[in-house]
């Protein structure tokens, strides 16, 4: 599989990586064993990067990772965490010894002396422009417990404050063929920067596998359930935001478009790789059959004609409604 360096950390990592927030939670129940599966099927598939959090199931999510790197030793993954939500979300919790306390914590769960990237998990605004907070982080890589850090980000606004920071190395932002106000600014800044960009929510919490319909239903347990209004977190991150039965007709359309001998999930997951200065995308997967499909996408060639296609489709469908929300 293709690598990119992962903007300032200096990290080759596949275009492909594997995201981790349904091993910890929040998308109904994942099997201990199944995790292990997941993983596995995904490094077999050419996966080198997983990206993770602290409050994926508490931490469910960052031990099965761990173990998997301890039980399977040699292996060339760079992990990245997040850290900042295990607290209330007011700016002043943004702390050197919050910091530090959190990171020890993923440091246990991970198996790891040292994290390859940390990064704050969404913060409230004023966390990107607070030079303390920085300098706090900086401390965490000179005193050897972090490699590198970064930001996840639901704005774009945010990704641009925390691209002028000098130590920041990667950012993470909602990236998809339903969500591309990244493509106007904040891809091209963060190029200029040598900053990273990793996609999440590649396939707007499966709406573009097209597999949905107006019958589906989730586990209570789903977010995609409980936050379709945004009731437990930002509503960017259940279905990218879209209104779920528009976002059906949409991933209809973009079903069309879909290339011979590719599925619609790797034809979206393909279409974010092809974007100028996205490093990674990282989509997740229910079990191990489902890891290897997405690391496939990566072959997909995409076209200027699907590309347009792509874009037709968000003009029509989302740009009044999305492109000014995030």
């Amino acid at each position: 599989m293709e690598q990119r360096i992962l903007g300032k950390t200096g990290r080759s990592v596949s275009i492909v990586g594997l995201g981790t927030w349904q091993l910890g939670a929040d998308w109904g129940n994942v099997d201990p064993a199944q995790a292990q599966a997941i993983l596995a099927a995904s490094v077999e598939s050419g996966v080198t990067f997983f990206d993770t959090a602290d409050v994926y199931g508490d931490g469910r999510s960052e031990l099965a990772i761990g173990k998997f790197l301890a039980d399977n030793p040699g292996q060339a993954i760079t992990v990245a965490t997040k850290m900042g939500r295990r607290v209330e979300q007011r700016p002043e919790n943004y702390t050197l010894a919050n910091f530090r306390q959190w990171v020890d914590r993923s440091r246990r769960n991970l198996g790891t002396d040292t994290l390859d990237l940390v990064q704050l998990h969404c913060p409230p605004k004023p966390v990107y422009s607070n030079a303390e907070v920085y300098d706090a982080l900086d401390t965490l890589v000179s005193e050897g417990a972090i490699r590198n850090y970064g930001v996840s980000v639901e704005r774009t606004e945010e990704a641009l404050e925390a691209i002028r920071h000098q130590g920041t190395a990667s950012v993470q932002i909602v990236l998809n063929a339903f969500r591309l106000k990244p493509l106007d600014q904040v891809l091209p800044a963060a190029k200029a920067a040598s900053v990273g960009v990793i996609a999440r929510v590649p396939l707007a919490s499966g709406l573009l596998s097209g597999k949905y319909t107006k019958e589906t239903t989730f586990a209570e347990n789903d977010h995609r359930n409980y936050n379709r209004n945004g009731e437990a977190f930002d509503v960017g991150e259940t279905f990218a935001g879209v209104d779920y039965e528009l976002g059906l007709s949409a991933a209809a359309e973009f079903a069309q478009l879909v290339p011979s001998g590719a599925s619609s999930a790797q034809a979206a997951i393909a279409w974010i790789a092809a974007q100028d200065g996205v490093t990674a995308v990282i989509p997740g997967a229910r079990n191990a059959d489902q890891a290897r499909v997405n690391a496939a996408a990566a072959a997909v060639k995409i076209t200027d004609e699907f590309d347009a296609g792509v874009r037709r489709i968000y003009d029509r469908y989302f740009r009044d409604s999305i492109h000014p929300r995030w």
